[in-house]
C-alpha cells in the first residue's frame, strides 16, 4: 500500500484529508475527487480567464446555490500548472490561466470522463437546489439537519450511539422502501 502524502502533487486527489471536513462538513459535496482537475481545465479552454473567474463561472453552472472556495480552486489550478495541462501568465497581479497543448490533448482523452463529470454537476445542481425531492421531503430534511446543529457539539458516547442507529436505520429504511 502506498504512503498518505497528503501534499504530494502526485497524491491520488491533490487534496489533503482534514478531520471535520468529511462529506457534509460544510454542506452537501459537490465535486467527486478529480472532477476539478477536468472541469477547470475545459473551462479554461473555452476561455482563458483568471482564478476568480472559474470560482464565478462555476458558481453559475449552479445558477448561484454553489460557489467554490478559492481554497478548493487554487491548490486544483497550482496542480494543472505543475501537470503543465494550463499554464498562467502574471498580468497585473493576477494569474491569467490558458490551456496548453497537453492541456487539449488530456481533454480530449478525457472527453468520456468529462461528460461524467458534466452529469454529476447537474445532478448536484438539482440537489441543492432541491427539485430532485418534494417539498415535504426538503423540509424533514431542514428539520434534521437543525436537530443535529441544536447539539453544538455536545454529544456524549450514548448519545452519539443513539443518534448514529436512528440516522442509519432510517437510511436503510428509506433505501429498501420501507417503513420505519
Amino acid at each position: 500500500m502506498r504512503e498518505h502524502h497528503p501534499h504530494h502533487p502526485h497524491h491520488h486527489d491533490g487534496f489533503e484529508k482534514r478531520p471535520g471536513r468529511e462529506r457534509g462538513g460544510r454542506g452537501p459535496r459537490v465535486f467527486a475527487p478529480g472532477d476539478l482537475k477536468l472541469l477547470l481545465p475545459a473551462l479554461i479552454a473555452e476561455q482563458p480567464c483568471h482564478g476568480y473567474d472559474l470560482i464565478r463561472q462555476i458558481e453559475s453552472l449552479f445558477d448561484g446555490t454553489y460557489s467554490p472556495s478559492p481554497g478548493v480552486i487554487y491548490p486544483t489550478l497550482t496542480f494543472l500548472e505543475e501537470s503543465e495541462l494550463i499554464t498562467g501568465d502574471t498580468e497585473g497581479g493576477k494569474k491569467r490561466y490558458t490551456i496548453t497543448d497537453a492541456g487539449r490533448l488530456f481533454l480530449s482523452e478525457q472527453a468520456v470522463a468529462l461528460e461524467g463529470v458534466r452529469m454529476r454537476l447537474d445532478v448536484s445542481k438539482r440537489s441543492l437546489r432541491g427539485h430532485d425531492r418534494p417539498p415535504e421531503i426538503h423540509e424533514a430534511v431542514h428539520n434534521l439537519r437543525h436537530a443535529l446543529h441544536s447539539h453544538h457539539g455536545r454529544w456524549s458516547p450514548e448519545e452519539i450511539v443513539r443518534v448514529a442507529a436512528l440516522l442509519n436505520g432510517t437510511a436503510q429504511a428509506i433505501a429498501d422502501g420501507k417503513a420505519q
